[in-house]
């Protein structure tokens, strides 16, 4: 382990997650492949079962180096845009020629995702300690049209605070969105970590 890892999970705000990523996107892949990363193929894999026009444009949040993205066309899915906090994980995303369109994500309120724009959203090892908080839930489903979905992972070191189970029931228990996947599996096993993956529908 380089170091990088270990310390993505004690960021605290986002100037400091964005340096974080900036000074890890050259060896991000080789250290998380190296710990054998499960999730983006796991979310990916959970959304295709549940999307009937993999034509349809679908947002990558926080995407990265770009793994999410190649988790996603490996799917099936062809028209993927990217959106991410380090601009130089954005450069390395940009080597594979996977993404429509990619855009950095403002460091300070809400990231500005265009409403209705996008019939799924995919947030992949993206909400959780060290990373977005549990609200980005929240805009990233506000962002979505009627029948819109979103998949998303939450990992062993965030499930340990209710607030990240309690925030996907708030939206299932009032009826705004439908759980149509929860299930808990490898995250990094290297080091040991799972995580849950989610496909939310809004309602």
């Amino acid at each position: 382990m380089t170091g990088f890892l270990d310390k993505a999970y004690g960021t605290k705000d986002p100037a400091a997650t964005r340096r974080l990523y900036d000074d890890w996107a050259a060896s991000y892949e080789a250290e998380i492949a190296e710990n054998g990363y499960a999730t983006p193929g796991r979310c990916a894999a959970a959304l295709a079962r549940f999307t009937s026009d993999k034509s349809a444009p679908i947002l990558d949040f926080g995407c990265g180096t770009g793994l999410s993205g190649l988790a996603l066309k490996l799917a099936g899915f062809s028209v993927i845009d990217g959106m991410d906090l380090s601009p130089e994980m954005l450069g390395e995303a940009r080597k594979k020629d996977i993404y429509r369109v990619l855009s950095v994500v403002a460091d300070t309120g809400a990231p500005v995702i265009p409403k209705g724009q996008y019939s799924a959203i995919s947030a992949m090892g993206v909400i959780g300690s060290g990373a977005a908080p549990v609200q980005m839930l929240d805009n990233l489903m506000h962002a979505l049209p009627r029948d819109g979905k979103c998949v998303f992972s939450i990992n062993d070191n965030a499930l340990r605070d209710p607030a990240y189970e309690a925030r996907v029931m708030e939206w299932t228990d009032c009826g705004a969105a439908r759980l149509l996947f929860r299930e808990h599996g490898d995250h990094l096993p290297g080091i040991g970590m799972k995580s849950n993956v989610y496909v939310l529908e809004k309602a």
